[in-house]
């Protein structure tokens, strides 16, 4: 009796989706963009066109440079530290290791 149960309610609710499913009405196509300026017909040209644009425009870097005071391609050289072996640099980590462990222990026993 249980499976009969089971099976019924089963099918009664494939039943309700499939209608609801059936119910909805198609959505309506999108909208096209709007047209704010005339395009060609081929976007290549688009694109040739800007490009030659581009191509066109006067090279303002300079200027743009000034502005700012330094120049974009001037790189400072910095201070050259002497290398390190890597004795030294473990070394160092090591007693840091040290010293945060003997901090942490300090505040433990307080």
């Amino acid at each position: 009796m249980r499976r009969l149960l089971t099976w019924l309610a089963g099918g009664l609710g494939v039943a309700a989706l499939l209608r609801q499913l059936l119910r909805r009405q198609p959505l309506p196509p999108p909208a096209p963009p709007p047209a704010t300026e005339p395009s060609t017909a081929d976007p290549a040209e688009e694109l040739r066109a800007k490009l030659e644009q581009a191509r066109d425009t006067a090279d303002d870097r300079d200027e743009f440079d000034a502005a700012e005071g330094t120049p974009i391609d001037t790189v400072e050289a910095l201070p050259a530290e002497p290398p390190n072996s890597l004795e030294e640099r473990r070394r160092r980590v090591h007693d840091k290791a040290q010293e945060a462990l003997g901090q942490m222990r300090g505040a433990d026993d307080d």
